[in-house]
């Protein structure tokens, strides 16, 4: 008699794998995130599914103080969760969003993306493009009226910014080299810079900070459990998609990025990592530009974005933003 299928991946309980292959994933009302919603009502949102093929929706956030005559920044923000875990209506990812709408007094978009393991790399990015192509879709039908109410009008197609947190920062730097400078390929949206929350990599080789102390809720445990989950069948954590200088990653230096600002909790396990992407793309000539927070942990802007060290991070990106529109 076989024995019963036991526990062999457990994400923090949101997510387990069984030896026998089936997979448990908590819905959003089982979850106990004791994270309230901070909601000033400042801000309108609603959702719109973007993909109907893989029954995926976003998150639009629009200022209510938005002008008619004055048309707003496109932001978009992809979550975190190594790949594997997360979504644009869980309350840390839609505080975030309400506060970025707010302070960057822009029209943000949330997407949700497919997740592992059910869905390995690279579905998360593709996922990631078909949003961009949404977006590049209710562009075209603003000429004719025929866009979604909140965007006609009121969305500037021609400053459009991508925001990645974590696992959500991967998909921002691989977006902007699909993209690449100009973003032609989504014409008439125009990517003006991409926003890098301590983004997700990863290696065989081990950085110091990888293998230092742990931080409360983020171990190398943790991370190496989302790669295993993530990645495609038989890969290692060199593999292009988890480290953009790997042996066998595509050369970076014929390829023209739009600007790139890279921010991190100078206590994050993936500092060293995130430092030396910054590093070597700015050897390559990339404009890029790295901001590092003493003291903080990972997803700190997303885990209280109403904080001091979170307003000082958004001042940054607003900054970013201006200096990166025309």
């Amino acid at each position: 008699m076989g024995s019963l299928p036991h526990i062999v991946e457990d994400c923090m309980g949101v997510l387990q794998v069984f030896s026998d292959g089936t997979i448990n994933r908590c819905s959003l009302m089982d979850i106990d995130f004791n994270i309230p919603v901070v909601d000033d009502h400042s801000v309108a949102f609603k959702d719109v599914t973007f993909d109907k093929r893989h029954n995926l929706s976003l998150r639009l956030y629009k200022p209510k103080s938005a002008n008619r005559n004055s048309k707003l920044p496109v932001v978009f923000y992809f979550h975190g969760g190594g790949f594997c875990v997360g979504s644009c209506v869980w309350p840390n990812c839609h505080n975030c969003c309400l506060r970025l709408s707010a302070g960057l007094h822009a029209l943000v978009v949330s997407p949700d993306y497919r997740l592992a393991p059910e869905h390995k790399l690279p579905a998360p990015i593709d996922d990631a493009v078909s949003a961009v192509e949404w977006l590049q879709r209710e562009a075209l039908m603003s000429k004719s009226g025929d866009c979604d109410a909140w965007m006609g009008g009121t969305a500037d197609f021609d400053r459009v910014f991508i925001v990645g947190d974590s696992s959500g920062g991967n998909i921002a730097h691989h977006l902007a080299v699909r993209l690449e400078a100009g973003s032609a390929k989504v014409a008439p949206v125009r990517v003006r810079g991409y926003v890098l929350l301590a983004p997700f990599f990863g290696g065989v080789e081990r950085t110091r900070s990888e293998e230092g102390p742990c931080e409360a809720l983020l171990s190398l445990d943790i991370l190496d459990r989302f790669w295993r989950l993530s990645m495609p069948a038989g890969e290692t954590r060199d593999h292009p998609l988890v480290n953009p200088f790997g042996p066998n990653s595509p050369n970076l230096e014929k390829v023209a990025l739009d600007p790139i600002l890279v921010i991190v909790g100078g206590n994050e396990i993936l500092k060293d990592r995130v430092e030396s992407y910054w590093r070597k793309l700015e050897e390559l000539g990339k404009k890029i530009e790295y901001v590092e927070f003493e003291g903080q942990q990972h997803g700190f802007l997303t885990a209280d974005p109403y904080s001091e060290v979170s307003n000082e991070a958004l001042q940054f990106i607003k900054r970013f933003m201006i200096e990166n529109s025309n």
